[in-house]
């Protein structure tokens, strides 16, 4: 491509985008980039900066991303794709594509509805939706907006109560899994945060969990993330393997572990008997230099053996990083950010419209990979480049 060819493209790029930030536009986003642009543009800077920074070095940022670009596919030609059924279950939640949206915080950051409007499109579009144990609507509210499956997500507090309140909330709101994340002991140094001395908005809270847990998040201080003091005050750094014990006793709901990252712990998890497996580094915001999570996810797979679900949760960007993360041994994706930049765009109809398009692009992978069903992604349709 000469250089004149790279102008234009880029030119038509920006025009694009700026046509989807203004709203001179009535065509929508043809890619997940042009909703993260118009993000941005919604957004103050802190609240920004919270959403998309990382961890230390911020390393964690592109790992996930490059680690997904170096796989390619491999595809298969002369096969009948007349029919392609993108449609899945897991853990009993019937879905239309392998296609989840990740646990976040505090969705009314990125627009006054917030988890309703969330939880409304996700049903829309037939994808599951994992709501924060920090959500800014009530799991209730969520709950009543919502028309697909719905699991909530918990980190583990040394007030075990409030736990066990918010367990016995999901079960009778109808959720459909409990999903613990596991690595964060703590939350990890953020220099965005720390630089914008970052704290929760007045206004936006943790509604679902009691307001004496979650004050310090809110109490902004110079040179500190009043969400990592947090983290320190009330999650418990001392839990282990027997403690998920405890939490099997207290529901009759599936249990998923968030944040594994090493067969050997995959291994552990099926033997106390977890039914599902979030493979994640947390979005680059936890251990800076870790795995990404595509690059954890074979070794998992392996050890695994097909005894309990597994779902990739990092860097998904396309469809065709969906059809990727199949190959590579796991029965779903989670996106986290893309959503936030959908809610910010158009609310609703922008997370709807962030799914739609990775299911319309996974749809068409399967067409041209040979592969018309979900079942057809094998570790033989991808190569390393």
């Amino acid at each position: 491509m000469d250089d004149r060819a790279v102008i234009v493209r880029e030119y038509i790029y920006r025009t694009a985008v700026r046509l989807v930030v203004t709203g001179g536009c009535r065509v929508a986003a043809l890619a997940l980039r042009e909703y993260e642009a118009s993000a941005r543009e919604r957004m103050s800077g802190p609240v920004w900066d919270f959403l998309e920074g990382g961890s230390g070095t911020e390393s964690m940022l592109s790992a996930g991303r490059e680690a997904l670009d170096r796989i390619r596919l491999r595809p298969r030609c002369l096969v009948d794709v007349s029919a392609c059924e993108p449609a899945t279950s897991l853990l009993g939640a019937s879905l239309a594509a392998p296609l989840g949206l990740a646990p976040v915080a505090y969705h009314q950051l990125a627009h006054p509805e917030g988890e309703v409007a969330t939880a409304r499109a996700a049903g829309a579009v037939g994808a599951l939706f994992t709501v924060s144990m920090f959500a800014s609507r009530s799991i209730e509210d969520i709950a009543a907006a919502a028309t697909g499956p719905l699991w909530l997500q918990l980190y583990w507090l040394k007030r075990r109560e409030s736990m066990i309140d918010l367990i016995r909330r999901a079960e009778d709101a109808g959720y459909g899994a409990l999903v613990l994340t596991v690595d964060a002991p703590l939350v990890a140094r953020r220099p965005r945060d720390v630089r914008n001395g970052f704290a929760v908005p007045a206004g936006i809270r943790a509604v679902n969990v009691d307001p004496s847990v979650m004050s310090a998040s809110h109490s902004a201080e110079a040179g500190e993330s009043a969400i990592a003091r947090h983290s320190k005050e009330q999650f418990d750094p001392s839990i282990t393997w027997a403690d998920l014990e405890w939490l099997r006793e207290q529901t009759a709901l599936p249990l998923v572990l968030k944040g594994v990252l090493s067969g050997e712990d995959a291994e552990r998890a099926v033997e106390h008997g977890i039914e599902g497996l979030v493979v994640s580094n947390h979005g680059g915001r936890q251990l800076d230099f870790a795995r990404a999570a595509a690059d954890a996810l074979p070794e998992i797979a392996d050890a695994v053996g097909g005894r309990c679900r597994l779902i990739l949760d990092g860097a998904v960007r396309h469809g065709a990083d969906i059809a990727k993360a199949l190959c590579l041994g796991a029965d779903a994706v989670f996106v986290g950010r893309p959503a936030l930049w959908g809610l910010a765009h158009s609310g609703s109809e922008g997370v709807a419209a962030v799914l739609r398009t990775l299911l319309d692009e996974f749809t068409e992978v399967m067409a041209l990979m040979g592969a018309p069903r979900v079942s057809d992604f094998q570790r033989s349709g991808i190569v390393r480049h």
